[in-house]
């Protein structure tokens, strides 16, 4: 066992083989130390995520003591999946194995296969343990749209896809057999540690009422840095990349804004007109977010939450609500609200010019917001994100535990668009406002972010080390909530070959085969196949967030790590 640092809030945990790591996550998420908030698990490894007063020296130690032990069977361990040997690279797989297609059936279905873990999407899990002779490489060129229920093969692995999305998987098959489904507890069906079992069918499978992928508004490229290339590594799916309209879903990923009721991505879509905000305009990208959802990667679901949380933690004081209430997150301004029933409300993160009914008022300042006004927000002079909280908080039903928009995995309610209407909560009876707010320093053409290198800073030579924390990196145009690429100094490796998949952290700063480093923010996948040089402290990432395309990024050592 080998214990790496992980920036400040995380450590990667490296053991030899998988069945060590199922041993020790099946310890850890029983009885986890005190300070870890969830454990990812991958091919070889565990991501320990720590919450803001945990010790690593001393998660450390707890976790050296521990003594791997076999997952318990449980009731609902072993899953028999029904699938229809159709598939599209069926033929393709059969050449590259010396195999007939009868054979790739039989090879397929005639070895249990396990989950090692989860990540990409919601209820996604990596099977192995199959017949070592279906070990074939993904596909040289992706397809744009892989069906939801597609059985696939890449490298070792063997997975369903949960939801339609780009992919690179050899398919050699289908079912209809939902991956994700909120109103089963658990709702993933694949965990890490159970056993899967495929059976051939002749019955083509219905239409299977699975989850689709929506197209989110973005400030990114078609390239951006959620694609192919920053968010997967070899032998992983392509994950679900924005890239057309949004058909109706279920699962407890998209749902249809618009309807009545509560979609069952939990966000309520039609509420009763008491206390809320209808969305009369939502500029680039408007979301609802809290803390985040933190708990759940066992389930394939990263924790999301407000990309500047401290920003949010600000908003929600100032206003009287619990630091963890939901507010409004607006990228680049272009929002505007009427209020129904009256609120006091306030704007921090990225100074937004305010109006109510067409008055200015500042932010960082609460503000009344009278039944049936408007209130508008411009974009902000400097900064990307700004936060609109109301005391009582956005009620809107939470999903897993958060009321936050997870733009990447598709859980939480939709992102708000004209017509919406947020639920507003009662508000609290003695909390009191804050009358001075500490307002943010004014944008800064560069900016410094403390890092602590590693955990795969080792896969990199000492010159892209070095230019890491000398050179300056631009934000490009290429941003999201799920991170932003970086242009600078290629950072050369210095040996080759393919890290198996690990968890990703916030404010990982994660490099492709490209060289060019991709920082993730809120929204970053649960696991990533190619390694990460450095991350950047949780007290930084606020200021990370806040970055535009075109400033500069420096990188700094902290000397608190050392």
């Amino acid at each position: 066992m080998r214990i790496l640092p992980n920036g400040d809030l995380s450590l990667l945990v490296e053991l030899p083989d998988l069945e060590t790591m199922l041993g020790l996550h099946s310890v850890l998420a029983d009885d986890p130390p005190p300070g870890v908030v969830d454990v990812v698990p991958a091919a070889r490894t565990l991501t320990l995520l720590l919450d803001r007063a945990a010790d690593p020296a001393t998660v450390a130690a707890a976790v050296r003591g521990a003594r791997p032990r076999p997952p318990a069977a449980r009731p609902g361990d072993t899953v028999e999946i029904p699938v229809v040997y159709d598939g599209e690279d069926l033929a393709e797989v059969a050449d590259a194995t010396g195999l007939t297609p009868a054979e790739v059936v039989a090879a397929h279905t005639g070895t249990p296969w396990r989950v090692a873990f989860t990540g990409f999407a919601p209820g996604f899990g990596y099977l192995v343990g199959g017949d070592p002779r279906l070990n074939v490489p993904r596909r040289s060129v992706p397809r744009v749209r892989v069906p939801a229920g597609a059985v696939g093969l890449a490298g070792e692995f063997s997975g369903i896809y949960p939801v339609e999305s780009p992919g690179g998987w050899q398919l050699i098959g289908r079912t209809d057999v939902p991956m994700w489904d909120l109103d089963r507890v658990p709702p993933a069906l694949l965990r890490p540690g159970v056993e899967v079992r495929f059976v051939a069918s002749d019955t083509p499978p219905e239409t299977p009422p699975l989850p689709r992928t929506t197209n989110l508004p973005t400030l990114s490229t078609p390239e951006a840095c959620h694609t192919r290339e920053a968010r997967t590594g070899p032998g992983e799916p392509e994950p679900n990349v924005p890239t057309g309209p949004a058909p109706e879903t279920r699962g407890g990923t998209r749902d249809e804004v618009g309807a009545e009721g509560t979609g069952a991505r939990g966000a309520s879509v039609r509420a009763p007109v008491g206390r809320a905000l209808e969305v009369v305009a939502a500029g680039p990208l408007a979301t609802v977010q809290d803390l985040g959802r933190a708990g759940n990667a066992a389930l394939g679901v990263g924790a999301a939450g407000a990309a500047d949380p401290e920003a949010l933690r600000l908003a929600n004081r100032a206003v009287g609500n619990p630091e963890d209430a939901a507010a409004i997150e607006v990228t680049l301004g272009g929002f505007a609200a009427r209020c129904h029933g009256g609120a006091f409300a306030v704007v921090t993160g990225a100074p937004a010019p305010l109006t109510v009914d067409g008055r200015a008022v500042a932010p960082y300042s609460v503000f009344p917001v009278p039944d049936g006004a408007e209130v508008r927000m411009g974009p902000p002079p400097s900064g990307l994100r700004s936060y609109l909280a109301v005391r009582g908080g956005v009620a809107v039903p939470p999903v897993l535990g958060s009321r936050s928009t997870d733009t990447l995995s598709g859980v939480g309610p939709e992102p708000v668009r004209p017509g919406t209407l947020l639920p507003v909560g009662e508000p609290p009876e003695a909390a009191p406002f804050l009358d001075v707010l500490p307002v943010g320093r004014p944008a800064e053409d560069e900016i410094t972010l403390r890092v602590r290198l590693g955990p795969r800073d080792d896969w990199f030579t000492g010159d892209a080390v070095a230019a890491l924390l000398a050179e300056p990196y631009t934000v490009t145009s290429e941003i999201d909530r799920v991170g932003m690429r970086l242009d600078g100094p290629p950072l050369a490796r210095a040996r080759s070959g393919e890290l198996p998949s690990e968890g990703m952290v916030t404010g990982a700063l994660q490099v492709p085969p490209s060289g060019r480093p991709v920082l993730f923010l809120a929204d970053h996948p649960l696991t990533g196949g190619y390694p990460v040089i450095a991350v950047v402290v949780a007290a930084d990432v606020p200021r990370a967030a806040q970055a535009r395309p075109g400033q500069r990024l420096r990188f700094r050592p902290d000397r608190r790590g050392t």
